[in-house]
């Protein structure tokens, strides 16, 4: 009888220290289960105006909460583009991208992805250009312009953002709106020419530009 209830107290020790262990497990999982908090958006307005004009600019992002009111962010994008000034006459097309992070600086209480928010990225472009006219100083002084082949460059910025996003009604869609000042680093040269189209920088002769981007975003 003795070796009965010593057996049975055993078993039931066992069970218990069983079931704690199972639900400890089911805690953890559920502690690092993964919800998806990120966001992709398409930037409508540059997206349609290429249609329209000489620069056509199809550029996108993914977003994703990393911590508190910190986000991670991507850009990525394509930039077909000529210059006409000045005397000069060129091409540029090639890829674009963009890792930075931003933090949100205010926010809706029942939506933390509605707000306002400001940030920084490192971009980089690599890219092909070619030159048609160049302007130089021709014999006693008159015009001239010399050509150049197509070659592969790269240029490399900094760049802020400034913005907002608000959800469209009760759906996942969300309205992304930002600015962005952009600051050239470094660029390869051609002949030691300066670029004057940098794809997802912008078209300018100098190291300063102002980009802005509408998007429209869904949340996963």
């Amino acid at each position: 009888m003795k070796t009965r209830l010593i057996f049975s107290l055993l078993f039931s020790i066992m069970t218990l220290q069983t079931i704690s262990a199972q639900e400890k497990k089911e805690e953890t999982k559920e502690k690092w289960k993964y919800e998806p908090n990120f966001m992709v958006g398409f930037d409508v307005l540059n997206g349609a105006v290429a249609f329209f004009g000489d620069r056509q600019l199809f550029q996108g992002f993914i977003s994703s909460k990393i911590k508190d009111n910190a986000h991670a962010v991507i850009d990525a994008g394509f930039e077909k583009n000529i210059y006409q000034k000045n005397g000069y006459d060129a091409t540029v097309n090639g890829p674009f991208i963009k890792v930075g992070a931003f933090y949100m600086l205010a926010k809706d209480r029942e939506n933390e992805f509605n707000g306002f928010y400001a940030g920084g990225k490192v971009a980089g472009s690599f890219y092909k250009q070619e030159y048609f006219a160049i302007p130089v100083r021709g014999y006693g002084g008159s015009s001239a312009s010399v050509s150049m082949p197509s070659s592969s460059q790269s240029s490399f910025w900094l760049e802020g953002t400034i913005g907002g996003r608000v959800q469209l009604f009760e759906s996942e869609f969300f309205i992304d709106v930002n600015m962005q000042p952009r600051y050239l680093l470094a660029t390869s040269k051609q002949d030691n020419v300066e670029p004057m189209i940098v794809p997802g920088f912008g078209r300018s002769s100098n190291s300063f530009t102002v980009g802005f981007s509408w998007s429209l975003a869904y949340k996963f």
